[in-house]
């Protein structure tokens, strides 16, 4: 018989990577046992506290917050309040699990995950912590000798933890719509298969305004000749610039119908279904994307995160074959269209590049941590942790 889970907590927070998975596997859950009741639980001021609720799950906080490495009078400030929310936050983990009395803790990334997950764990409670970064952050550091399980995306994971008997390759959960469509189905649907190949380009928001400042000279290139279809995604605040952009340099979007600037790529599941190359960073939701797609990437990783993850996190992909890296600090628009052009020129490369994105995706990773998870609840009672 199954194990039946009745009350799951999540804990979660800061970066969309570290909440999309945590939402994709409630929902899988509630579909195997619409009577489970969940509970998530984050920071006071993170991002998680819109997009929980919008997702229809109760949400619970705890006071917790980062470390700043500066001496000025401000980080200084910051850190003594993230002093007191240390001090707070195992209290307040504990309040909450005596009151919600949940089956198993998961933590899937984010600072509040440290001290929900290590109560638990003193509780006596089930835990389990997915990582989707290449190497662990620094909270899955801090909770390795408390979980029981620490899932993560890619074999190579492994040897970056002190216990790797510990460790699950599971993946990260990657949206269902990605693979509602075909790729012919989605150029169709797009309206780019005439038979030259599409390139998605999206940059996040970190550093983003730099990146679309180059496309602008990268855009302008393509427009010359227009020998492939080009979604770029610009964002909010880089959309407007981007555009005035293009009419500094003469180019009529209008005229070039085979490049398409739009504010959000909304359709994402679509597009990226349809892209024969990616332009983008190395967040861990992308690189899961990518590898579950099995398409070709040219990653300019964000300097601007913690511990540089997001190199690590595209190296691995470069290694396996399936990613060309470019250092923003040597990133140009005319370095991008160069790279562009090379890899859709040769199409035994982008073949190769394919097939090794491919072989690291794991399509079903949110059934494997939903089977991981069921796997630590059945533990026998008073068997070790």
């Amino acid at each position: 018989m199954e194990q039946k889970l009745n009350r799951v907590i999540f804990t979660c927070g800061g970066t969309a990577g570290h909440v999309n998975p945590a939402i994709a596997l409630a929902q899988l859950m509630h579909e195997k046992d619409p009577d489970t009741r969940f509970l998530f639980v984050g920071a006071e001021r993170g991002l998680e506290k819109d997009l929980i609720p919008k997702a229809g799950y109760d949400f619970r906080t705890v006071h917790i917050s980062s470390f700043h490495r500066s001496m000025r009078p401000s980080e200084i400030k910051h850190n003594i309040i993230s002093v007191g929310n240390l001090l707070r936050a195992p209290h307040e983990a504990r309040a909450i699990l005596r009151e919600f009395r949940p089956d198993v803790v998961i933590g899937t990334g984010g600072y509040a995950s440290y001290p929900m997950v290590k109560a638990a764990a003193k509780a006596g409670i089930p835990t389990a912590v997915h990582e989707s970064n290449m190497v662990p952050g620094l909270t899955t550091e801090m909770l390795e000798p408390f979980a029981d399980r620490i899932m993560v995306g890619f074999e190579s994971c492994r040897a970056h933890y002190k216990h790797p008997e510990k460790i699950c390759v599971t993946g990260t959960p990657v949206r269902t719509d990605f693979f509602d469509l075909t790729k012919e189905q989605a150029k169709e649907k797009l309206g780019v298969d005439d038979g030259r190949p599409l390139v998605v380009s999206f940059w996040g928001s970190l550093g983003a305004s730099g990146m679309n400042a180059e496309m602008a000279d990268c855009l302008a290139l393509e427009a010359k000749n227009e020998s492939f279809h080009h979604i770029h995604g610009a964002g909010s605040g880089g959309y407007p610039k981007l555009l005035a952009a293009l009419e500094e340099r003469d180019v009529d979007l209008a005229a070039h119908p085979a490049i398409q600037v739009r504010e959000y790529i909304y359709d994402m599941g679509t597009v990226m279904r349809a892209a024969d190359l990616v332009l983008c960073r190395a967040g861990a939701s992308t690189i899961s994307e990518l590898t579950a797609l099995g398409v070709p990437a040219l990653i300019v990783p964000s300097p601007y995160v913690t511990n540089n993850h997001q190199e690590k996190n595209a190296r691995v992909l470069e290694e396996a074959g399936g990613a060309c890296v470019l250092l923003e600090k040597d990133s140009s628009g005319q370095e991008l269209y160069r790279l562009i052009c090379s890899i859709l020129r040769d199409p035994e490369r982008r073949t190769a590049m394919a097939a090794a994105m491919a072989k690291l995706g794991i399509r079903d990773a949110t059934e494997r941590i939903y089977e991981t998870v069921l796997e630590v609840c059945d533990r026998r009672p008073g068997e070790k942790r």
